[in-house]
């Protein structure tokens, strides 16, 4: 985002706009704040989390709840581009992909540049695969590397048409009405389509789509190991869990998984639906008188 933002203050954009389900959103307001651009985010009313959206308002952004989904804001948001002259922020715009490119290069430079066999990404609106094929590409035209990784793209299984599309060779382009739990892939038609369609073919890559409970699986995995995740994230590690299972992913292979946004962007995620709750962690908070035999009782409790 910060290359998009200083490309819109070198050309002297007098605003810059985004559709968001919440990441994009609180990172576009926070650095047009910096930056000294007024910001504009379309977010899909009730449809976002309140922690995400704390973010945005308070570094500045007008934020616009819209009556619609993710794929509503976005066409507003072209719309505005096109007609308003509004900077567009989302990732359709080429300084975007540029700037996300540089998650692959750092990673392949922590690797020492032996890359993995496998790297594995939660998939919504596509930009980061994009900009991940687009890496890995000028990794190899460079001679940075010579071997390229296979990407592994994992969408909801409830906003998974790109993953309905590998499954058929990518012959037809999908659309959804998107609904999961990882609000931050609960996209219906993906704007970085076609570039993310080049990245999985260029890499001989795996598109699949996991369901909200193997997400909120993979989550409370992610969050005891001390690291913690919004469920997007997970989604990538469900996936490679999947892959696992069915044998796509050899046990000799080596794989990254990208977690793309922390447990405070959605610390609520697990008790938003019946379904969901049955995937809380198990342990919630106990109230407890002030003296020690409670604390005993408790610690007894937990040794049975």
């Amino acid at each position: 985002m910060t290359v998009a933002v200083t490309q819109a203050r070198r050309c002297g954009a007098t605003a810059i706009a985004c559709a968001s389900t919440g990441n994009t959103s609180s990172s576009l307001a926070a650095y047009a704040a910096h930056a000294g651009i007024p910001a504009l985010v379309m977010v899909p009313a009730g449809r976002i989390a309140m922690s995400k959206l704390a973010q945005t308002l308070a570094y500045g952004a007008r934020t616009l709840l819209v009556r619609g989904d993710f794929d509503d804001c976005l066409r507003l948001v072209r719309e505005s581009s096109e007609s308003l002259g509004v900077y567009l922020g989302n990732s359709l715009n080429p300084f975007r992909i540029e700037g996300q490119k540089t998650i692959v290069f750092e990673l392949l430079q922590q690797c020492g540049w032996n890359p993995p066999d496998w790297i594995a990404l939660p998939a919504g609106n596509l930009g980061n695969t994009a900009a991940f094929g687009k890496a890995l590409r000028e990794a190899q035209q460079f001679g940075l590397i010579t071997k390229i990784p296979r990407l592994l793209c994992v969408q909801a299984s409830g906003a998974a048409p790109f993953a309905a599309a590998f499954s058929e060779n990518f012959a037809n382009r999908h659309s959804v009405i998107a609904e999961t739990i990882a609000t931050a892939i609960r996209i219906g038609d993906p704007a970085s389509w076609d570039r993310a369609v080049a990245a999985i073919r260029f890499t001989n890559g795996v598109v699949s789509a996991v369901s909200d409970a193997a997400i909120l699986d993979a989550k409370r995995v992610i969050d005891t190991s001390g690291i913690g995740c919004e469920p997007a994230s997970a989604a990538s590690v469900a996936g490679v869990k999947a892959l696992v299972q069915r044998g796509v992913i050899k046990a000799h292979e080596s794989v990254i998984t990208l977690l793309t946004g922390h447990v405070l962007k959605d610390p609520l995620a697990a008790s938003k639906d019946g379904a969901a709750a049955t995937h809380a962690p198990t342990n919630a908070p106990i109230e407890i008188d002030a003296n020690i035999d409670a604390v005993k009782e408790i610690l007894r409790a937990a040794a049975r």
